[in-house]
């Protein structure tokens, strides 16, 4: 029996991926084995011994410690694309409130009373101070073409919209699934070609604060600029500044600071980008599975510290080993397994970064003392033995 902790309110959907005949689930526990969470921050959580994998239901893992988790051997996985429709919608609904000034169009027309006077002939008189182009022929440009930036790149080319991609990183999958029509272009002919830019990059080192001084400087003049990705992908002092220089029309972002907030110039969303049922189910349900498949059988999917790694189920036990990427590894746990005389059915390694996963298919059970050979080996950080 597994025991689950949740952090937050998880859908429905997802915990009855959590058989309970294997899984026990709840809000508090002490010492738990896997943990389902959306938005708490574990940054200052204490982990226990008994934890080796936490599931975050989205596609960011900014509130958990990823290099602490990484080193004491925790999986961290979480959900990308499922959200990924949401989060288009948002963007398209944002591609307009780039364009016409709907929100404080709204506002104006939500205050006018009888006092006022005739409301018909007040609105034909005003509705100028609104105005905004058409979306009908102009450049998109789309940094990011993962899950979302996909969908975002392919929704608008049948707005009409012409599409240039940048995404240094653009994976075989994401490749295919991209219309043929989105130019995939380096960055700087995203800032020099597009009227709107969408961002769509993961939060790192190297991107914070990517959209900046220079940056918006090489862009064209009047560009509207939408961010659903993350708030400090963008530098908001330059990006006000761009704004009252008229460099940038509008800006729509999806991260309100005190900064931003009743800002000429910027349409703020209180982080709706993900806020539809549909999406917080599929984010639990992705986020259950993942954490059944890897608590019952060793198989890594989705996870932002340790590579992807499945195995058919084989033998009579799995032994799954997270160790450093380091040389003689794999033919060190070998060699111990031999000396036992374990006969190995099949097996899978795979590395990412400075971490490794290994998952061995053994013909019969091994002893305890085997075991812990194999995990006082310099640079094993976890080690389980799964028995069918």
């Amino acid at each position: 029996m597994y025991n689950i902790q949740t952090l937050n309110k998880i859908s429905t959907l997802g915990l009855n991926q959590l058989d309970s005949k294997e899984f026990e689930v709840a809000g508090a526990c002490e010492n738990p084995d896997g943990i389902l969470v959306r938005s708490a921050d574990m940054h200052e959580m204490a982990f226990g011994s008994n934890l080796r994998a936490i599931a975050r239901a989205g596609a960011g893992t900014n509130n958990i410690p990823i290099d602490r988790c990484s080193e004491a051997g925790i999986v961290v996985f979480n959900t990308p694309g499922a959200n990924a429709n949401a989060v288009k919608e948002l963007v398209l609904c944002a591609l307009l409130l780039a364009s016409r000034d709907v929100i404080r169009g709204v506002k104006w027309a939500w205050n006018l009373t009888e006092a006022d006077g005739d409301v018909e002939k007040l609105v034909e008189k005003e509705k100028s101070k609104f105005v905004g182009p058409e979306l009908l022929g102009k450049n998109l440009g789309v940094i990011g073409l993962g899950a979302v930036g996909v969908k975002v790149a392919n929704a608008a080319l049948k707005l009409g919209m012409n599409v240039y991609g940048y995404d240094p990183y653009l994976s075989v999958q994401n490749a295919i699934d991209l219309n043929h029509a989105v130019q995939v272009v380096d960055l700087n002919t995203v800032y020099k070609m597009s009227d709107y830019i969408t961002i769509h990059s993961p939060l790192l080192p190297a991107t914070r604060g990517m959209i900046n001084g220079p940056s918006l400087d090489s862009m064209r003049q009047g560009v509207r600029i939408i961010n659903l990705a993350r708030g400090g992908l963008v530098d908001d002092e330059d990006m006000l500044a761009a704004i009252a220089s008229g460099k940038v029309a509008r800006y729509v972002t999806d991260f309100p600071n005190n900064n931003l907030v009743g800002k000429e110039g910027v349409v703020t969303i209180p982080h709706l980008g993900a806020s539809t049922p549909e999406s917080e189910e599929n984010c639990a349900i992705m986020a259950a599975q993942e954490l059944r498949e890897y608590l019952l059988y060793g198989n890594i999917r989705n996870s932002v510290n340790f590579p992807n790694v499945e195995l058919p189920r084989s033998g009579a036990a799995r032994l799954a080993v997270i160790h450093r990427n380091i040389p003689n590894m794999l033919s060190n746990i070998l060699t111990l397994l031999g000396n036992e005389g374990a006969n190995v059915e099949n097996m899978v390694n795979q590395s990412k970064g400075n971490y490794a996963y290994t998952l061995i298919n053994l013909g019969q059970t091994i002893s305890n003392e085997t075991l812990e050979h194999v995990r006082q080996l310099d640079g094993v950080l976890r080690l389980r033995i799964i028995r069918y």
